[in-house]
């Protein structure tokens, strides 16, 4: 099924064939409308002139890498924070696969371990982590065994929480008003 974010046809059609180009959306979705994070793979992919690597990536100048986030239209609200992290992360993905984003989840046998792999990725916590399974079981057909489990709410089938449940522009509508009932609901416990 082809992604069906409220993007630019390319930067979906990128995400589809990137396995890195997906993680680094995952990773730049916070701070940041869902529509930028995952947008953003494809700008960097044009700034860079070629397809996003994560060994080019990895090894790329710290300073040189945060210019091509901070060109403006910067790829994030905060460019330098960011392609740090993104910097990392494909440090990792060197590290332990490689340099091959796929294999963080094609290798995991169970939910359990590819929400570990995901887990152990910089900037992802427990919520991020459980997304990043959840879109991968939901739209990728990654589905080891006890991955819905390991998405936690996320994984529900009939949920409508995050990026892992768009499909189309009424899942996008009831994920936007679920992301804005846990804003009053936070906004509510602060007051």
């Amino acid at each position: 099924m082809p992604l069906s974010l409220p993007i630019e046809a390319e930067a979906n059609k990128l995400l589809e064939r990137s396995p890195l180009a997906l993680l680094i959306g995952m990773v730049l979705d916070q701070q940041v409308t869902m529509e930028k994070a995952f947008s953003s793979p494809y700008e960097l992919q044009l700034r860079l002139g070629h397809e996003l690597d994560a060994r080019e990536l990895a090894a790329y100048d710290p300073a040189a890498l945060t210019e091509i986030f901070s060109q403006r239209p910067a790829l994030h609200r905060f460019p330098k924070a960011n392609a740090k992290r993104v910097q990392e992360v494909c440090q990792l993905l060197v590290e332990r696969y490689d340099g091959d984003a796929a294999r963080l989840w094609t290798q995991a046998r169970t939910g359990p371990e590819l929400f570990r792999r995901v887990s152990e990725l910089p900037g992802f916590g427990k919520q991020k982590a459980q997304i990043f399974v959840a879109l991968l079981g939901k739209q990728f057909g990654v589905q080891p065994a006890g991955w819905r489990e390991a998405a936690g709410m996320f994984g529900d089938a009939d949920a409508h929480y995050s990026v892992a449940d768009i499909t189309d522009e009424a899942s996008l509508l009831k994920v936007r008003a679920h992301k804005q009932e846990m804003k009053a609901a936070a906004k509510t416990r602060t007051s």
